[in-house]
């Protein structure tokens, strides 16, 4: 009986230890919202590793850390599933959606794909914050050197991010005038993180 009682109580403390170490990991898995979109300081305190991932691609492409995240802000309102919706099918019934666009930086299949060979690797995932990033300063870095954009050109690289290069050359977008007065908020935010930088903490 002696042993028995140990055994048990050797038993419920395993159990414990177990499901107490299942609780820690998971609530560290899960993050709550962010308390403030509009305030880069804000995110960054909410988001350490994301600053981190932000500034690596500032150092490996030159994208200026508030652009890249003034992007996800516009193209996904920082939702690691995000997609377009579905359109309707007799204006009632989910049908297809417009474009495969996915994850933190909107990024289509192809696009992607692209990505992936040439500089992020096969790993990489638009739901993972650092890839998604890395994928932006990937895109924008070539907006520069193949357009000729500057760096510090928050609507003109969303624009050509949204159109393509091709499209950005043909000027595709003075056609949509949504787009023009979404490229200028993107790059009215993009000026508002910048601002905010400079008070955040290091």
């Amino acid at each position: 009986m002696h042993l028995l009682r140990l055994s048990t109580s050797f038993g419920c403390r395993l159990i414990s230890g177990v499901v107490l170490s299942a609780v820690l990991f998971l609530s560290g898995c899960i993050e709550g919202p962010l308390r403030s979109v509009e305030d880069i300081c804000q995110i960054f305190s909410d988001r350490p590793q994301w600053k981190v991932a932000v500034r690596r691609t500032a150092e490996r492409w030159g994208i200026p850390p508030e652009i890249t995240v003034s992007f996800v802000y516009q193209e996904s309102s920082f939702k690691s599933d995000a997609r377009p919706p579905r359109r309707k099918l007799l204006w009632i019934i989910p049908w297809k959606r417009p474009t495969t666009a996915f994850g933190y930086a909107q990024a289509i299949d192809s696009t992607w794909a692209r990505y992936q060979r040439s500089a992020g690797g096969a790993e990489a995932d638009r739901t993972d914050f650092a890839d998604a990033v890395d994928f932006i300063g990937w895109y924008n870095q070539q907006s520069y050197t193949v357009l000729g954009l500057s760096p510090r050109d928050a609507r003109s690289s969303y624009l050509a991010y949204h159109e393509g290069h091709d499209g950005y050359q043909n000027k595709s977008y003075r056609k949509k005038k949504w787009l023009l007065k979404v490229a200028e908020q993107v790059a009215t935010r993009a000026d508002r993180y910048r601002k905010q930088l400079k008070s955040c903490p290091l």
